[in-house]
């Protein structure tokens, strides 16, 4: 059976051992020595004090290690409870001193990480429940328009052909969910291997512009194109960089009112890096939501409609991806009814 003792108590009972050596070091001495008896009673008075002033100062040093330890205990059964806004105080030798540090310290991160996969948890079903409202719109568009068109509902030529075309665009739109999601998968599981390249600015801006001209055409916008003639070339992925600019663009497209105005600019930035941005005159994103408005399926207002397929939530997300990707960052600079600028950095040159 083991016997279970206190630290304080621990330290006590190696402390009246060593004392009770010392006494018998006395005796031993008094023994081969011929010490006097009044020597022998004098000496071992003498031991016996300082064995009990040892004793009451090894008890009063003793007691704030112990009082720590009980703190460091306590603090411990509420990290096992899930609460991780702990301060263990910095109190007693150097060494518990650097436990206590260390042991806050140890919660800070757990509260990080709990915080971290609070929120995740949280991302997760707001991602399903995005998913689930993208899939189920589309679904029961095309599932209402079927069985009208299976129960002879519809008689007119003309509105015959409408429920059909509503049908493809919705099958579209469906598909292009689909595919965003399966993009942003292999780009989060890193399977898609990054082909990077110099690259001339102007030539990518060029090619994401002729890929969206009938977007453009069709609601009359026109396009202010900067890029200073010395900028040079950027390393980059030229296909997955005219993605994510070509998301940006589809965005901005779409929120922007007819006969508007939308800029495309580069500059070079201190960092070896280039910035390209895209600014549209649509209605803006609210301060709260510009932390957000790079997850998957953020919405800045979820009664807003989307327009010709996909999803702008899944389009940043991806953006960020291929960014991030590169080493890069993305941003917004937005103000309500004044219209957005969404911005990436890429580098110029291949980065170790």
């Amino acid at each position: 059976m083991k016997l279970k003792l206190r630290l304080r108590s621990y330290l006590l009972l190696l402390n009246g051992v060593s004392i009770a050596v010392i006494l018998v070091s006395v005796s031993i001495i008094y023994r081969y020595m011929l010490l006097t008896w009044n020597e022998y009673m004098l000496i071992t008075g003498i031991t016996v004090g300082a064995a009990c002033v040892s004793l009451i100062i090894h008890a009063l040093l003793t007691r704030p290690l112990a009082r720590w330890i009980r703190v460091l205990a306590g603090e411990t059964e509420r990290v096992a409870s899930g609460d991780f806004n702990i301060d263990v105080p910095r109190i007693g030798p150097q060494e518990f001193q650097q436990l206590a540090a260390q042991f806050n310290q140890m919660s800070s991160r757990l509260r990080g990480l709990f915080d971290r996969l609070h929120a995740s948890e949280e991302a997760r079903s707001e991602l399903i429940a995005n998913i689930s409202h993208d899939l189920r719109t589309p679904m029961a568009s095309i599932q209402s328009f079927v069985e009208a068109l299976q129960d002879d509902v519809i008689q007119d030529p003309v509105t015959y052909d409408r429920y059909l075309q509503t049908i493809r665009l919705e099958t579209r739109r469906l598909s292009a969910l689909i595919d965003e999601l399966f993009s942003l998968s292999r780009l989060d599981a890193e399977v898609v291997e990054l082909k990077q390249q110099s690259a001339a600015v102007d030539s990518l801006i060029l090619e994401v512009l002729q890929s969206h001209y009938l977007h453009l055409s069709e609601k009359h916008i026109e396009v202010d194109v900067r890029v200073p003639e010395e900028l040079g070339a950027v390393w980059v992925d030229s296909f997955e960089i005219k993605r994510a600019l070509g998301n940006l663009l589809q965005n901005a497209i779409r929120f922007s009112p007819d006969a508007s105005t939308i800029v495309l600019e580069a500059k070079e930035c201190a960092n070896a890096y280039v910035e390209l941005s895209i600014a549209d005159q649509g209605p803006g994103i609210a301060e709260a939501s510009h932390s957000r408005i790079f997850e998957r399926f953020y919405r800045d207002d979820p009664s807003r409609t989307r327009e010709g397929g996909g999803t702008a939530g899944l389009g940043l997300a991806i953006v960020k991806s291929i960014v991030q990707r590169h080493g890069g960052e993305v941003g917004v600079v937005s103000q309500e009814g004044k219209g957005s600028r969404f911005w990436l950095t890429v580098p110029k040159t291949r980065m170790l």
